[in-house]
């Protein structure tokens, strides 16, 4: 037999050991079914969320939702349904009731949302509001503390929620032409963004601290700031009178840079998204007031 035959020969026997070894698994492997959850608070996750929207709410604590070197505390289940009607009624029926809202909602909606009960506390002394991971995963955070009637807490949930969805926009279609170039001096790092206060983030054309940290930050933030901010256009929008005070001018000079971001983010959502984003910031505010 020379040795290409023998080759052949050895390779022939290899395959039809691999074919017999897989034909076994395959027949037999058992069929494992799991069984849906009998708890009254999953059925209502099932229905209202993960069969309509494809989203399945993560409420229990599992570590693999948060990094190692991260500190959280778990959401207390009582809390869980209110905080599930705060999102149907602030961040899903807004872009339901808007032409092409629905469409993209379920198309780009994330797989999973999380729920922490307390902010993600880091090493570097800082805490962290929520996150967004390719677009499949948002992680929201002090459910614990979930009071509707404290503004203070609507508006982080909902800056939280917005900046996270908007992440998912330029992960999908990047950001709006030339968004760089708007303000490229005034950014900082993700490591000293903390050290400006709102008025330092004003001068420099940003909605907030938060929004210096990187172009995709200052995107995320300025949608969720139009969004959810009731004084959007007295803070940020709309010049004051300066008669002659420079630092007034100043802050003019760093209106008119947002003004410039909030035009590219609205053509950018119309364009790609096919939602005016006016429509739904129109009726989140409708249920604010």
């Amino acid at each position: 037999m020379t040795m290409k035959i023998r080759i052949y020969a050895f390779c022939l026997a290899l395959m039809l050991v691999v074919a017999v070894g897989c034909e076994d698994d395959s027949v037999n492997a058992p069929v494992i079914k799991k069984e849906l959850s009998k708890d009254p608070l999953d059925i209502l996750i099932r229905e209202n969320f993960q069969e309509p929207y494809g989203i399945a709410v993560r409420y229990k604590y599992v570590d693999r939702y948060v990094e190692g070197d991260k500190r959280v505390v778990p959401t207390k289940r009582e809390l869980v349904e209110p905080m599930l009607d705060f999102l149907q009624d602030f961040w899903i029926e807004p872009f339901m009731d808007v032409p092409n809202g629905e469409k993209f909602f379920k198309r780009y909606v994330p797989a999973e949302v999380v729920f922490i009960g307390s902010p993600i506390y880091n090493n570097d002394g800082t805490i962290t509001l929520g996150t967004a991971d390719a677009g499949a995963r948002i992680t929201l955070t002090m459910v614990n503390d979930i009071d509707i009637d404290n503004e203070g807490w609507v508006f982080m949930q909902l800056n939280t929620i917005y900046h996270e969805f908007a992440h998912i926009v330029h992960q999908n279609f990047n950001l709006p032409p030339n968004f760089q170039q708007i303000s490229p001096q005034g950014y900082t790092s993700a490591g000293s963004w903390y050290t400006l206060d709102d008025l330092d983030a004003l001068n420099r054309g940003f909605v907030s601290p938060y929004a210096t940290s990187s172009f995709n930050e200052d995107f995320a933030e300025t949608v969720a700031h139009i969004l959810f901010d009731p004084d959007f256009y007295d803070k940020y929008y709309v010049d004051e009178v300066c008669n002659g005070d420079a630092e007034c001018n100043v802050r003019n000079e760093g209106r008119a840079k947002i003004r410039k971001k909030y035009s590219a983010i609205l053509n950018h959502y119309t364009q790609y998204t096919g939602v005016e984003l006016l429509k739904v910031r129109d009726i989140i505010q409708d249920k604010l007031n």
